[in-house]
């Protein structure tokens, strides 16, 4: 059965089973596998890039998180040209910055203004920084002492992050596909993650088991995880969007 929402009449958010969020994993190793070594190229590019801005002072940090969707709008641009017969390359990972790039950015400002409230949040339930005046240096054994009994505000944080980045999940290809404003993909990205809450909380859950088993052998898995993971955020979408 498929719904639509009163913002866009050209956008139909259709209504999946939640068993389908799980089969976005099996869909976006389906791609990867289609070209795996292009995918491993775009994402080892899309890592190298944002690791390399977080080590620029001051406003590396913040450049980087204004760009994440961007990249993953490439990342779904890239999945609808292979599945349309094309051949990747490593200028697709730019494909990004040829869509409505402003509307993009807008989105990782909201992000990361969403993640500083919530890291305020947690520090006002007790959160321990971790930080300790003297000249010992703060450990990790130290941070898991002073979190002894307040383990609940994790808990709290991760839950709130994952309402805030499920929400706007689709958004990246809303406004690659559809150029919508920020406030329109918002919006339609809202709508289709209620209306698929099931779909959207099995697609977490295996997003989440991908990157624990890609740990297990020495993070090697995360070669696959990575790539994985920015073919499915296409699969979703089109599973949502495009359906018939």
């Amino acid at each position: 059965m498929s719904a639509e929402a009163p913002v866009a009449p050209t956008i139909k958010a259709a209504d999946v089973r939640a068993s389908r969020g799980a089969a976005w994993i099996a869909e976006g190793f389906k791609i990867f596998r289609g070209q795996p070594l292009q995918w491993s190229g775009l994402s080892l590019g899309w890592l190298v890039i944002t690791l390399g801005l977080f080590m620029i002072p001051l406003i590396g940090a913040v450049a980087s998180n204004f760009l994440q969707p961007v990249f993953f709008a490439s990342f779904a641009l890239a999945a609808k040209k292979q599945l349309a017969g094309g051949r990747l390359e490593m200028g697709d990972l730019f494909a990004g910055f040829r869509a409505s790039v402003r509307a993009l950015v807008n989105i990782g400002a909201i992000l990361l203004f969403a993640e500083i409230v919530i890291f305020a949040l947690l520090a006002l339930l007790g959160l321990p920084m971790a930080v300790e005046p003297g000249d010992k240096p703060y450990t990790v054994a130290d941070y898991v002492r002073d979190l002894d009994g307040r383990e609940w505000i994790l808990v709290v944080g991760l839950v709130l992050t994952a309402i805030v980045k499920g929400s706007l999940w689709f958004t990246a290809p809303i406004i690659a596909f559809h150029g919508l404003s920020t406030m329109h993909a918002i919006r339609w990205s809202l709508y289709a993650a209620l209306s698929n809450l099931g779909a959207m909380v099995a697609y977490g859950l295996a997003l989440t088991v991908l990157f624990i088993a890609a740990l297990i052998p020495w993070g090697l898995g995360l070669l696959l995880a990575f790539p994985i993971m920015a073919a499915s955020t296409y699969a979703g979408y089109r599973d949502v969007f495009e359906r018939e």
